[in-house]
Formats: structure tokens, sequence, C-alpha cells
């Protein structure tokens, strides 16, 4: 039998009307039943947009001039004058009020259509009463443009970098330390990496500033270990601004768009920054993972303890735990926390972060989960309950089954992607484990990105 064609081909304009949103914020149409992707569109609006990809299953089209014919009442119109030609937000042109419901349909059809999972609790999504200047932590690529340097965002699908450089929601602090950057590279002579030659010498810059004590690290990623004057360099940024307590160069020699090595170079100060949340105080490497909207991290955090329901006797164990975070605020609940790292770096931070909080009853293990859990699993080791908060491409099988074998009684997963999260409650289903609740959490607004903790138990 052979295959039905597209009803669509390149350089069609067609009229369509919004029915969904994909993944990643996309208005999704039909024709025919064929799928059919619009960015920039919402749901409910009738549009005209030009076909500009077709494949077997699906196309994408982007909007023409003057292309709404009916407008959704949750469009707003964008406040950042770079969108959305800049790729760090994909959600400015939706009311906040529509970009939390938008994320709520997410995960609840994310659970029912990968997961199986129709009849979980989603409780409403918890928002944010200020979600503007939230993040703590800017990352952005270098590049040239008319012959200056620049850093920002790279434009949505392209490595083209688009200078951003009063970024609504970035902390404003990083925003005037990137500038400073580009400022003394210019003064310094430095030259720009690019990525098909493997040629230039600046790749990224990382600014981090920690909400609670107001202290700045500045990551410079650099192709190879020469840094002309890297020291003078570190010590003119740091004379303009004196929250800045460390200035670190990451040595970053492979080919493409890998954003960190695994050499860090200290030229001015310390090799991190100390930060506080809750009522906890965290030392944070310069290169470590570390959530980048503290207000909503603890939000997330006092939810995911919550679930937990400590007592104080239960054994618990924290896998992906970062720079032990999330583990200790478990650990101030619990008999005893083990937290599982493959980060050397982070899992140096987290054992002196324990002693910087006199928190004595964790043991961290640096380590590939996919490696610890099962050799855990094998020496009889079991856990009452267990937290999961790994990153975005969710957990590896062998951790899920080898966990299944430590005996958690509870089980809480802390996800930033709702497919894989789905993908991995479907696995721990058949491992005999129940999907009581989830709480989805707004930690990044105007993107599309959503965070959950749910809540599971043992059958």
């Amino acid at each position: 039998m052979a295959r039905k064609q597209p009803p669509v081909k390149t350089g069609d304009e067609v009229v369509l009307e919004i029915e969904n949103y994909a993944s990643e914020g996309e208005g999704v149409a039909r024709i025919e039943g064929f799928t059919v992707f619009v960015p920039g569109a919402l749901v409910g609006e009738k549009v005209v947009a030009l076909i500009h990809v077709v494949k077997k299953t699906y196309a994408r089209a982007h909007l023409v001039d003057d292309g709404i014919r009916i407008a959704s009442p949750d469009r707003v119109a964008p406040p950042c004058p770079l969108y959305p030609d800049c790729g760090g937000c994909q959600l400015l042109h939706l009311s906040y009020e529509g970009q939390l419901a938008m994320k709520q349909q997410r995960v609840v059809d994310a659970l029912a259509r990968i997961g199986g999972l129709t009849d979980v609790v989603v409780h409403p999504i918890i928002g944010m009463s200020n979600p503007w200047h939230y993040r703590n932590k800017a990352q952005y690529p270098f590049g040239m443009s008319n012959g200056n340097i620049i850093a920002g965002c790279y434009r949505k699908g392209t490595h083209e970098v688009v200078e951003t450089s009063d970024c609504l929601i970035q902390h404003p602090m990083n925003n005037r330390v990137t500038e400073e950057v580009k400022r003394l590279a210019k003064e310094f002579g430095l030259s720009v990496y690019d990525e098909e030659t493997h040629k230039g010498h600046l790749r990224y810059v990382l600014v981090r500033r920690a909400f609670g004590t107001g202290e700045i690290s500045v990551v410079l990623v650099t192709n190879g270990s020469h840094f002309p004057d890297g020291k003078g360099f570190a010590k003119s940024l740091a004379s303009k601004f004196p929250g800045i307590r460390s200035i670190v160069q990451n040595v970053n020699r492979i080919r493409g768009n890998k954003v960190l090595g695994d050499e860090n170079i200290v030229l001015w100060g310390e090799d991190g920054i100390v930060d506080i949340l809750g009522d906890l105080r965290f030392k944070i490497s310069a290169t470590a993972f570390y959530q980048v909207n503290p207000v909503q991290t603890l939000v997330l955090y006092q939810k995911a303890v919550e679930y937990a329901r400590l007592s104080g006797e239960e054994k618990v164990v924290d896998i992906y735990c970062g720079v032990g975070t999330l583990t200790l605020f478990l650990a101030e609940q619990a008999l005893e926390v083990y937290g599982i790292e493959a980060n050397k770096d982070a899992i140096e931070d987290a054992n002196e972060n324990a002693k910087l909080n006199g928190i004595t009853n964790v043991r961290f293990i640096s380590g590939r989960a996919e490696e610890v859990v099962p050799d855990l699993a094998k020496e009889g080791i079991t856990f009452d309950v267990a937290v999961l908060d790994p990153p975005r491409t969710g957990c590896q099988p062998e951790v899920l089954e080898a966990l299944a074998d430590t005996g958690p009684q509870r089980i809480v997963y802390v996800s930033c992607n709702p497919s894989t999260l789905a993908r991995d409650l479907k696995m721990l289903t058949l491992l005999g484990y129940r999907t009581e609740e989830v709480q989805p959490v707004d930690m990044f607004p105007h993107t599309y990105h959503v965070e959950c903790v749910v809540l599971i138990t043992k059958l």
C-alpha cells in the first residue's frame, strides 16, 4: 500500500486553526490529520502561515506578517525587543496565566500519552508572583558582530549569537558583569572561538550571583589553557564589582558547542561562592550544577521533603544530588542520607556543605548513578525513601531497576522534563510502584520548561 503523501508542500501558504501546544511551546494545527507546528501561534487562534519544512509525518510553518486572523485572549505584546530572535525565551507572546495553564496541560498530556497514567492527581502549578529577573546564572556563548565581541543566547535553531545585553529573566547584576567581560575582552585583544575552524580563545562566559549572599562567580571558558594576561583580566574585572568572589578559567579543547571542559584554573579569588537557601548555606564551585531560580527552588524542595514524609527514622538515598542542596534538607529530618553524583567537584562541594551546616548523617558517593546504585543493591543496602533528580534525559533503566531492588517504600521524583518523567513513571509502575500525585512548579517563566515533584509509593 502506497504511503499517503503529505497534504502540503514547501512554500504553501495555509490557514490554520491552532488546537494544541507541542513540547517546546509551538502551536499545533492539523490539515487532513497531518500535523503542522507553528512557533508563535496560540491555542484557539486562526492564523495564516507559510510552510517551510515538510517531513513524512509533520510539517513546520512560520506566521506570515499580520498572519493572525483570530487572536487568543492570552496573546500579549512581548516586552523584550529581542523576541523572538533570541532563543532564550519562547513564551513572551503568551500571558503568564496562559503560560501556567499550558505547562499544567503539558504535564497532564505527557503522563497520559507516554506514561499511560490517566488517574493521577496533578495539582495546580505553582507560579511566581514576580516572574522576572529570577535567574541567578547567565551562560552565554561569545560571538562577533560587525567586528565587535558580543555574548548572548543563540538564535533559535542556530548557533548564531544574539547579543543579550539586558535580559529580563536574568538578575541585573549578571547582565552588568557580562557587559564588562565583553568590554575587557576587547581591551585585552582577546579573540572569539569559531566552531567551524576550532580557532579563537573565548568560548563562553558564565556568571552566577548568589541571591542569598550577593556573592558573584565568573567562569571564562577558553579554547586551551593559554590565557594572555588572564590574571590581569580577572583583576580588572574584580575591581569593578565588589561582589565578585571567584573568577575561574575553564579549559575546553573539544570541538563543537559543548560548554564546559574538565579543567578549572582559578584566576582570581576562590574556586566558588557561598549561597543561602532556607536555613542552610551552600558552597557552589564554579562549574557545579545549582538550581537557577532560588525562589522556586525553595518551593520545590519543601514539596519534595513533604512527599518524603520523614519521621527521623528513615534511611534515604538522593540520586543525582549535585552539591547536596536537597540532600541536606532531607538530612535534617532523616536518620541517614546517601547522596550520589557523577560530578566530582559537586561531591567535594557536597561534603564541604555538610560540614558548613554541621550535618553529620550524610554520605556522599562520587560516581555514575547507573553504576553506583546497582553496586549498592548488590551489597544488600536498602533504603526507606529514595529521591531522584535526574537531568533532562531522565533515568537510565538500570538505575530504576536497581533502585527497586533496594526496596524504598516511597520515591520522590524531581523532574525538569515531563516526557522523560512519564517514561520513567511507566517503568516504575512495571517495577511495582504507583504514582500518587504530581506537583508542577514553574521554575522557568517565559520558557517552555516545567519542573515537577512526584510522590510514588510501593504497592
